[in-house]
């Protein structure tokens, strides 16, 4: 297993108002992150917030490159991001104690923190489709260039790791230093990660490994 100390880009915030980020996505240009009660978007590049939905937000969020998908309490929510609009709305795999969310291979994958789990699951139905075990708690979840990552946060100790996505086997780790935390998570595509911060109110660019 590769293993590294991972390297912080840029910090952005913390944001007015924002307590705790919960979960990050990123649409090709905006990042969006959850923070409670609402969606709020900034621009990477400048930092610039650009824009919030008041909407409930307690956990991961995901994009599938028309519509946003929001965990609130046992239920997920999908989203016009141009209104605001919850569009519909599917059962939650964990019945409330999901954390991390992405879209990927037109399903969506939900990370289960005590349960150690990601789930892909069906964004018309809910269905569970299969399941990925873990060994830590499981925070952010992104998929890119065919990589399986995704967050722990256990204790004082976080990090971002790519997991096989047959096995779940670890095959590479970069660890977060003292004092922060990952909480949700999405790759740029290319060689950045978004990662929320919990508490604190901040997102944090992590250069991904080549």
């Amino acid at each position: 297993m590769k293993h590294s100390t991972a390297e912080i880009l840029r910090e952005y915030g913390p944001f007015p108002g924002v307590d705790a980020v919960h979960g990050v996505s990123f649409d090709g240009q905006k990042v969006w992150f959850a923070a409670g009660e609402k969606l709020t978007a900034f621009d990477p590049e400048s930092g610039e917030t650009l824009r919030s939905i008041d909407v409930a937000a307690h956990a991961g969020t995901a994009y599938d490159g028309r519509y946003l998908f929001q965990l609130a309490g046992d239920r997920i929510q999908k989203i016009d991001p141009d209104t605001g609009e919850v569009l519909s709305t599917i059962p939650s795999p964990g019945g409330g104690r999901d954390s991390g969310m992405t879209w990927a291979e037109g399903t969506l994958w939900v990370g289960q923190n005590r349960e150690r789990k990601i789930h892909q699951i069906d964004p018309e139905t809910g269905k569970i489709l299969r399941t990925i075990e873990s060994n830590r708690f499981v925070t952010g979840v992104t998929w890119v260039d065919g990589e399986l990552w995704h967050g722990t946060w256990e204790g004082d100790q976080s990090d971002v790791r790519r997991v096989d996505p047959q096995t779940g086997k670890v095959l590479e780790r970069l660890d977060m230093p003292a004092g922060m935390g990952v909480s949700g998570l999405e790759s740029d595509g290319s060689d950045r990660f978004f990662c929320g911060s919990g508490p604190g109110g901040m997102v944090r660019a992590v250069r991904r490994p080549k």
